[in-house]
């Protein structure tokens, strides 16, 4: 019988903490952490999205400026060898 009454109050005990004794909404102030989070979150992404084309526009510019250069030495080029008298 003290088995039986041992084993139902370790059952008992061992199950009791897994229970919540009243369900809390979470306060104001968990709100506005997890407001803090996301926004934290939501800048980070923003962030990296105008590196991001940041980094494209600069690629963009480079070979434009490249192929304007190409465009300035073969005007300036003035034909080669054809247009040359000896």
């Amino acid at each position: 019988m003290k088995r039986i009454a041992a084993f139902i109050l370790f059952g008992a005990v061992s199950i009791a903490p897994s229970v919540p004794a009243q369900a809390q909404s979470p306060g104001v102030a968990e709100y506005a952490r997890a407001s803090r989070e996301t926004d934290k979150k939501t800048a980070k992404q923003q962030r990296r999205l105008l590196e991001k084309a940041a980094k494209k526009q600069r690629k963009a510019m480079r070979k434009y400026a490249k192929a304007q250069r190409k465009a300035s030495k073969e005007a300036n080029r003035g034909g080669g060898y054809s247009s040359r008298s000896r």
